[in-house]
């Protein structure tokens, strides 16, 4: 299932990280996932990220184990949560990292969300950092993230409108335009 959402070198340590993850889902899904799944070009290839995951949260004690990488895909893996308090929660814990290349699209889907507090998190954590990564990983998915770009706009007309009337000075906006590198040339 998140074989397609990490590099090919990386098999060993997301099979120790399924390993850990619990089997049990929320309302009782079947196979713990989204039949949707995100896909994003990333030096090359195509990665393919599920768009919701219903495990439930993961018994910390069984991360203590765990290599610094197999953490990393961790936190990738459940930023796919269903619940919003667990998106968050292993965000916060990926954007304390020095998170590799192959972290990106986790965190890139995390900015088209309707949760704003989600929006916060990251734009506080990566507004200062050289974000060059980011923006070369957004630029090879003009398309993509173009959809994002509306996709935000339309949460931010539909749920925050009335707490920010000024769109420029929405997080969701600033997050795409300062920190991802968004312009008018993702929109051809």
């Amino acid at each position: 299932m998140f074989y397609e959402s990490f590099p090919e070198e990386l098999n060993k340590d997301l099979q120790t990280v399924l390993k850990i993850i619990p089997k049990e889902t929320y309302n009782n899904v079947s196979i713990g996932c989204s039949e949707n799944v995100i896909e994003y070009s990333s030096q090359n290839t195509i990665i393919k990220i599920p768009y919701r995951m219903y495990f439930v949260d993961i018994d910390e004690t069984g991360t203590e184990n765990l290599t610094e990488i197999q953490k990393e895909i961790l936190y990738c893996i459940y930023t796919r949560s269903s619940n919003g308090y667990i998106r968050e929660k292993y965000l916060k814990e990926l954007l304390k990292l020095n998170f590799d290349y192959w972290a990106i699209p986790f965190i890139v889907k995390l900015c088209d969300e309707y949760v704003i507090e989600i929006l916060e998190v990251i734009y506080e954590n990566i507004k200062d950092r050289d974000n060059h990564d980011i923006q070369i990983f957004c630029l090879e998915n003009k398309s993509v993230i173009n959809k994002s770009y509306s996709r935000m706009i339309s949460y931010w007309n539909e749920f925050y409108r009335n707490r920010e009337v000024n769109f420029h000075r929405y997080v969701g906006r600033k997050l795409f335009r300062e920190c991802l590198g968004y312009d008018r040339t993702f929109e051809k």
